[in-house]
């Protein structure tokens, strides 16, 4: 199957962007997330808020104001579990659960759907700014970027 030059081109901008905002958001003194000395859970567990915008406009996507809850999966130790929720007339509606792994400042997360769906967010302390691609192509899907929200 061929593949336009702008197509093969839009991965690689969409990671230099991610880079250019991490290196931003370090630049901003805003630092890193990383897990404690010592402690079990990374700090990307938590209570994640913001926006996730679509990037197909012919598809039955909609931009979502969405609210993200990171934690250890039971019983498998080095992976996360994100329970994600849209909030519609202030109430979160749970839209499903996906498995993580977070190494290196990066949180990598799948559905396990058909859809071959990735979920890659670039984490600093306070926020995350990620992509959804989805297909075997792995086609730009949605942009994300949520805040960490303050623990109770």
């Amino acid at each position: 199957m061929g593949y336009a030059p702008a197509l093969m081109e839009e991965p690689v901008r969409i990671r230099g962007l991610l880079l250019l905002c991490l290196f931003a958001s370090v630049a901003s003194g805003q630092g890193i997330a990383q897990s404690a000395p010592g402690s079990a859970a990374p700090a990307v567990v938590g209570t994640w808020e913001g926006e996730s915008k679509c990037t197909v406009p012919s598809s039955p996507c909609h931009d979502e104001h969405v609210v993200y809850q990171i934690a250890s999966a039971s019983g498998d130790q080095g992976t996360l579990k994100l329970d994600a929720y849209k909030v519609v007339n202030g109430e979160q509606e749970f839209m499903g659960t996906l498995s993580c792994q977070y190494a290196k400042r990066l949180l990598s997360c799948s559905g396990r759907t058909d859809h071959q769906d990735l979920w890659e967010f670039a984490v600093t302390a306070t926020t995350m700014q990620g992509t959804l691609r989805i297909g075997t192509e792995k086609q730009l899907y949605r942009k994300i970027q949520v805040q960490k929200k303050p623990s109770a």
